[in-house]
């Protein structure tokens, strides 16, 4: 199996019933994506595959073989954050960062599809995505600072 992450392609040795997760983190190092509820609930290990916003713990290697994924490290740096991250750093919406590769990710697959989502929307996109420290307005108003700009 052959995928694509941030850009560089890899041939895979996990099985097909692997987890993306456990392939991404131990077999590509990849670490932003989290192991949380490692059941879908809680959005710490979501990434973007083909454009979506997708809960790696639950998806199969073999169900996105040949697949483009995109993790936070593909998103921005420490030196060149991407808009949202910006936002994210200004508005305080990350605190223990434990969930914010996450909501990073899903708010990009969402500001791709709609760069100007209304509050509504940008809640639906991030329901289910647990945060314990932030609540969720700093949050919200991080995606909502970003929406509308190209990103």
């Amino acid at each position: 199996m052959r995928i694509t992450v941030n850009g560089t392609a890899h041939e895979l040795a996990s099985a097909p019933l692997t987890p993306l997760l456990h392939v991404l983190r131990e077999e590509l190092h990849i670490t932003s994506p989290k192991a949380g509820c490692q059941q879908g609930s809680c959005g710490t290990c979501t990434v973007i595959v083909d454009g979506e916003a997708r809960r790696s713990c639950l998806l199969p290697v073999a169900a996105v073989d040949g697949a483009h994924i995109t993790t936070l490290e593909g998103i921005g740096t420490p030196d060149a954050l991407s808009p949202l991250q910006a936002a994210f750093l200004e508005k305080a919406a990350a605190q223990c960062g434990f969930c914010t590769p996450g909501f990073v990710t899903a708010a990009t697959a969402l500001l791709a599809e709609n760069a100007t989502p209304s509050r509504g929307e940008i809640r639906e996109a991030l329901s289910g995505h647990y945060c314990r420290c932030t609540g969720y307005v700093k949050i919200l108003e991080a995606v909502e600072a970003v929406a509308g700009r190209a990103l």
